[in-house]
C-alpha cells in the first residue's frame, strides 16, 4: 500500500476539551462523505476506540510509542489504514503530554512527528477571547517539528464571541477549521476509569457518535480538514505496513461450532489449537492485534462472553482473558458457576491462561466478596485508590508467554487491589514506580495487573500458541 495515507491528528491543550467528541465526530463525518476511515488512538486506551470503530464501521487502533517502541509506530499506524483514504488520530491527555519522566516520548506530539502528521488543535474556548492567540501561538511554536495545522474552537457562547476569537486567531496566522457552540454535551458517561464501553451501551453509544458527527459535520470545514490530511506526505523512514506474519488459513470466529473436516483425521499436531477470547460487556479492553498475532502463529482464535456463555468454546486448547469491568459484573460472573468452574478445570490441567487485570481478578478466589474462578488463592476487592502508569517489566521466570529475562513495558489502570499481590512464583519484576514483584505464574497460568501489547514481543503470542498445542 502507499505509505502516504492522508491524516490528521486531533489533540487539544489539555484532557476535557473535547478531543474526542471532534475526533469521534470527525471519523463519522468523513465516513458519512464515503470515506473509508482508518481510526486511531495514541496511547493505551482500550475505551476511546470503541467509539472510534462505530464511527467508522473499523477496527479502533493503538498507537503507543511506550508499549511499542517509537520504530513500531509508523508500521502499525500503515497496517490499520490499509485499503483507507484517510485517517483520523484522536490524541491523548494535552499535545505535549507523554509518559512521566520521559520527556516527549508516547506523547501525541511524538506521534504525530513520528507520523508526520498535521495537529488540529481543539481548545476549549470558554471564559477567553484574545487570550486564545496566545494559547495557540504557544502550542504551535514549542516544537518546530510539530506542524499545527489548524484550530477548531469548542465551547463557543455566540456570534460575537465567534467573530472575537477569529479575529485574534487570524492575526496570530492560524487558521480556524472549526467552531462548535456551546451545547448540551454528548451522552458519553463516564464511570471510574473513563468513558462506559461501546459493549454496556451500544444503542445509546450509536446515538452519541451520531450526535458527534452532526455537531461536527454543522460546525467545521470538512472540506478544509481533508485538505490538510491529503498534505500530509508519506510517513518517515519508509515504514512498511506491520504484519502478524503470514496467517494461518484459520478465521477468527464467534463461537460457533465447526464442521469437522473431511478426509483423513488431522493429528493433534496438524491442528489449529482453538484459543478462547474473553470478551462481551465485562471484558472489553484489547488490542486488535493480539488476535492477529495468535491466528498467525497458527492459533484459532475464538471469542465466548463469560456473562452469558456456560461452557469455554468447544475444542479450548488455550484461554486468554484481558481487561475490563469485572467488578461491575462481579454479580454475574459469580452467578455463571458452570463456566467458572470450566475455567478453573482448563487452569487445572495445565492449559496456557493469559489473563491481564481484569482476567486477573476473575482468576482469583473472590473479588468484592463474590466467588470467582479459584484458580488463584488470591482475594480482590475495589478501592478508591487510582493505580495508573506505564511500567517497564522484566519476566521474573518461564511462562507460557515469556522466556525468564524476557523484558516488556506494560500498562497499569485500575480502582481495585489484589491480596497477595504476587504468587510464589511472580509473573513480572516492575522498576517502577518502585522497585516490586507482581503477578501469578503457576502452572500454564500467567496472571497480572499490567496491560501489554505484544506487537511489541511477537514471540509472545508464538509461544503461547505453541504451548496450547503441547499442553
Amino acid at each position: 500500500m502507499s505509505a502516504s495515507v492522508p491524516r490528521l491528528v486531533v489533540a487539544a491543550p489539555s484532557s476535557g476539551s473535547g478531543k474526542t467528541t471532534v475526533a469521534t465526530g470527525l471519523m463519522a463525518a468523513f465516513a458519512a462523505r464515503g470515506l473509508a476511515v482508518s481510526p486511531h488512538k495514541v496511547g493505551p486506551d482500550y475505551i476511546d476506540p470503541g467509539y472510534h470503530a462505530l464511527a467508522t464501521g473499523r477496527v479502533g487502533r493503538n498507537l503507543d510509542a511506550y508499549l511499542c517502541g517509537p520504530e513500531l509506530v509508523g508500521p502499525l499506524f500503515l497496517h490499520g489504514a490499509r485499503g483507507c483514504d484517510i485517517a483520523v488520530v484522536e490524541g491523548v491527555m494535552g499535545l505535549y503530554d507523554g509518559a512521566a519522566g520521559e520527556g516527549e516520548l508516547a506523547s501525541t506530539a511524538h506521534v504525530a512527528k513520528l507520523l508526520r502528521a498535521p495537529v488540529v488543535l481543539v481548545v476549549d474556548a470558554s471564559s477567553q477571547s484574545r487570550s486564545v492567540a496566545a494559547l495557540v501561538h504557544g502550542f504551535a511554536s514549542w516544537d518546530p517539528e510539530v506542524r499545527v495545522g489548524g484550530v477548531i474552537l469548542n465551547k463557543v457562547a455566540s456570534d460575537r464571541h465567534e467573530e472575537l476569537l477569529r479575529e485574534a486567531l487570524e492575526q496570530a496566522g492560524v487558521q480556524v477549521l472549526g467552531v462548535l457552540r456551546r451545547v448540551p454535551q454528548v451522552d458519553t458517561p463516564s464511570r471510574h476509569l473513563g468513558l462506559v464501553p461501546v459493549a454496556e451501551r451500544h444503542a445509546a453509544a450509536v446515538e452519541a457518535v451520531a450526535a458527534m458527527a452532526a455537531q461536527v459535520s454543522d460546525g467545521c470545514d470538512l472540506g478544509a480538514l481533508e485538505a490538510l490530511a491529503r498534505a500530509a506526505g508519506a510517513v518517515p523512514g519508509g515504514s512498511a505496513p506491520w504484519t502478524p506474519a503470514s496467517p494461518a488459513p484459520h478465521a477468527t470466529r464467534s463461537d460457533e461450532r465447526l464442521t469437522p473436516p473431511s478426509g483423513p483425521a488431522l493429528s493433534d499436531e496438524q491442528r489449529a489449537p482453538v484459543v478462547a477470547v474473553a470478551g462481551g460487556a465485562a471484558f472489553t479492553f484489547s488490542y486488535a492485534e493480539h488476535t492477529e498475532l495468535l491466528a498467525a502463529a497458527g492459533a484459532e482464535v475464538v471469542t465466548f462472553d463469560p456473562l452469558r456463555d456456560e461452557e469455554l468454546p468447544e475444542g479450548t486448547r488455550g484461554l486468554v482473558i484481558g481487561g475490563g469491568f469485572p467488578e461491575v459484573y462481579a454479580s454475574e460472573l459469580s452467578a455463571n458457576e458452570p463456566l467458572r468452574k470450566a475455567v478453573a478445570a482448563l487452569a487445572e490441567s495445565g492449559a496456557p491462561v493469559a489473563a491481564e487485570c481484569a482476567g486477573l481478578l476473575y482468576l482469583c478466589r473472590e473479588l468484592d466478596g463474590l466467588p470467582m474462578c479459584g484458580v488463584l488463592d488470591a482475594g480482590a476487592r475495589m478501592t478508591e485508590r487510582l493505580t495508573l502508569g506505564y511500567r517497564d517489566a522484566v519476566a521474573v521466570g518461564d511462562s507460557v508467554l515469556a522466556a525468564a529475562g524476557t523484558r516488556m513495558r506494560g500498562h497499569e489502570f485500575h480502582r481495585t487491589v489484589v491480596e497477595p499481590g504476587s504468587g510464589a512464583e511472580p509473573a513480572w519484576g516492575v522498576r517502577s514506580p518502585r522497585p516490586r514483584v507482581e503477578g501469578f505464574v503457576e502452572r500454564g497460568v500467567h496472571a497480572s495487573y499490567l496491560h501489554t501489547h505484544w506487537a511489541s514481543e511477537p514471540g509472545v503470542a508464538r509461544r503461547f500458541v505453541e504451548r496450547c498445542r503441547t499442553s
